[in-house]
């Protein structure tokens, strides 16, 4: 097995080659450390140059993106760029760890809704927003049923928010609902996911988000969770990425989305949550849950 490695080492698979001692930092120079592996069912974690292509082609790809994404009705060029250039992007991403910051600038492209779904399809060959949805409408009835059947802590938590959820017909503020009591069920704090604030609040609201990890905002124009939010946007490492999303639950979607195409670990205060979202909800790795994760997967 240890030679059949080395013989793919020398053919440059780059899943070796990030990990191999040449690789590392003189201070992470050992077998086990710093180890960059497939996190959650990464089919393509990173991916070699495609073929003919070397970092210098790809690097002027990059560049010409620049420009392009200024353009208008650019969008099938940019598509085929963004595609063309994954692998380099992704060895920036897990073999340099780029920060949030330096991404935005060398890829603006990728922070957007399309690509965001379109890096996500690359990386785990599943699509996130229409599964993602399409997974809470399925388990809907059957875990809003679970939830109202508890009592004690969690009945007084989701009490507020299962009032809203019978007083709407409109399926994103329904799907809303069901995240937070999901989070509730698991025995974690929405307001970790998904912060509220009020417009008057914006000041607040930008100090708090500046000291976030991951977190999608809503600004509130009051306290009338049945009228639509004025803006809906997600925060990475303090910087907001993402805003004027249509919904809660697409907003979470692509936090979803995002930790993967940034190689982001899940918070630790929600990885219940993050491991029923991936595992129960969109399906990936199903076999390996947490206790709590796979407790409710059976009650499904």
């Amino acid at each position: 097995m240890g030679n059949y490695r080395t013989q793919l080492k020398g053919t440059g698979c780059s899943e070796l080659l990030v990990n191999s001692l040449k690789s590392k930092t003189p201070e992470d120079a050992l077998p086990a450390k710093n180890v960059k592996r497939p996190r959650r069912g990464e089919a393509n974690h990173i991916p070699d140059l495609p073929t003919g292509e070397t970092q210098e082609k790809l690097e002027n790809e990059r560049l010409s993106l620049l420009t392009d994404i200024k353009k208008r009705d650019n969008r099938a060029v940019i598509k085929d760029k963004m595609a063309k250039t994954f692998s380099l992007r992704r060895r920036e991403i897990v073999e340099r760890e780029l920060g949030v910051e330096e991404l935005r600038e060398r890829w603006p492209a990728l922070f957007t809704v399309d690509e965001i779904n379109a890096e996500f399809l690359r990386i785990t060959t599943v699509p996130l927003q229409t599964r993602f949805l399409a997974s809470l409408d399925k388990h809907y009835s059957k875990l809003i049923e679970l939830i109202r059947r508890k009592g004690g802590v969690i009945r007084e938590k989701t009490q507020e928010i299962l009032k809203v959820l019978d007083l709407s017909l409109e399926a994103n503020i329904k799907r809303e609902c069901l995240l937070k009591c999901l989070i509730l069920y698991l025995g974690e704090d929405p307001n970790q996911m998904i912060k509220e604030y009020l417009i008057v609040q914006r000041d607040e609201a930008e100090t708090e988000l500046a000291s976030s990890t991951l977190a999608v905002f809503v600004m509130r124009e009051d306290f009338d969770s049945l009228q639509p939010p004025q803006d809906i946007g997600i925060v990475v490492e303090g910087v907001q990425v993402l805003n004027k999303l249509p919904s809660v639950a697409h907003a979470c979607a692509m936090l979803f989305g995002l930790i993967y195409v940034l190689n982001l670990r899940y918070p630790g205060e929600l990885k219940h949550t993050y491991d029923a979202l991936q595992k129960l909800f969109m399906d990936i790795e199903p076999k390996k849950m947490t206790r709590r994760v796979l407790t409710l997967s059976v009650k499904l």
